[in-house]
């Protein structure tokens, strides 16, 4: 009796002297050579070094679609995704199967959607590419269902065009060595799968015209036009394209306490993310609501109005 005692004793006393152990957690981000995994990347450093007890890492994934049933099943805290996509899912339209139980934290940029060829092409409008082969992006990603929904905005399905289904590396792996005759990589603009891409090949961007712009705008309003300068890449011209917000995804029954204390961090250590990802400076407390038909979580939506009184 007195050795079961002892014993449960030590075991007490080892109980009470183990730290506590940090809470581990994933966000769901994209390709490697897009701007979602480094963003990811950086935003679970941040807030692993400022939230007691936190502990989260970037995981590579097919990107907008993946993340956010990730995040509605409770398998990632939370994901980046392009709103369009998150709107869809919100409202439970395809590609997601019902409504998802997925809310936003904040806005962070907007990604741009941008049709790649050759600069030899002799694809020079969105119209040229029926009977191309194209890569429309890789299954469960935001460009996917960007670049379908777009193209059939404007009269143009899949069985139109020769698709492929490749993500940011591979469409411009394809590109280089002349196995597609256009990609689309729905990202930010400087994103580093086309950088790199224009430092060793010659390439355009297809811009859409303005009636057509009107047109995409008209029926999905999470999409607005968008003016690159000339030389966002190694010897591009301008282009006028749609663009669309990315925004943080996470589920509705995020703690509200954890859901106000990522946002607050997360724009307390602004200058350090924008330092990292140069595209977050669009990452604003302004533009936390930027996408129109998604609610912000409710610990988020208390710290913006805190900043808007």
């Amino acid at each position: 009796m007195y050795n079961i005692v002892k014993k449960g004793l030590m075991i007490l006393g080892l109980c009470i002297a183990l730290p506590a152990f940090a809470n581990n957690y994933t966000i769901g981000t994209g390709s490697q050579s897009g701007t979602y995994y480094p963003l990811g990347g950086t935003l679970a450093k941040i807030w692993s070094e400022n939230i007691p007890d936190f502990n989260m890492r970037a995981e590579v994934t097919a990107a907008s679609v993946e993340n956010i049933i990730k995040v509605a099943t409770q398998k990632q805290l939370v994901g980046i995704a392009m709103g369009n996509v998150a709107l869809k899912a919100y409202t439970g339209e395809k590609p997601f199967p019902r409504k998802m139980p997925t809310q936003v934290l904040f806005a962070l940029y907007p990604n741009v959607v941008q049709f790649i060829v050759p600069a030899d092409s002799d694809i020079h409008t969105i119209s040229d590419l029926k009977g191309k082969k194209i890569s429309l992006g890789a299954p469960g990603s935001g460009t996917r269902v960007s670049a379908v929904s777009i193209l059939n905005i404007l009269g143009i399905t899949e069985n139109d065009v020769k698709a492929q289904s490749l993500n940011y590396t591979a469409t411009t792996s394809a590109l280089a060595n002349g196995q597609i005759d256009a990609g689309v990589i729905v990202g930010s603009l400087g994103v580093g799968a086309i950088t790199e891409l224009a430092l060793t090949r010659k390439i355009r961007i297809i811009s859409f015209t303005p009636q057509e712009l009107k047109k995409i705008s008209a029926a999905n309003s999470s999409y607005q036009a968008f003016t690159a300068p000339a030389n966002s890449y190694k010897n591009v011209p301008a282009f006028e394209v749609p663009a669309v917000w990315n925004v943080l995804v996470t589920n509705q029954k995020m703690d509200d306490k954890l859901a106000y204390e990522m946002t607050k961090v997360a724009f307390e250590n602004i200058d350090k993310i924008r330092q990292a990802v140069g595209v977050t400076k669009f990452m604003t407390i302004d533009n936390m609501p930027k996408l129109k038909g998604v609610p912000l979580h409710p610990g988020a939506l208390k710290y913006y109005q805190e900043h808007h009184q």
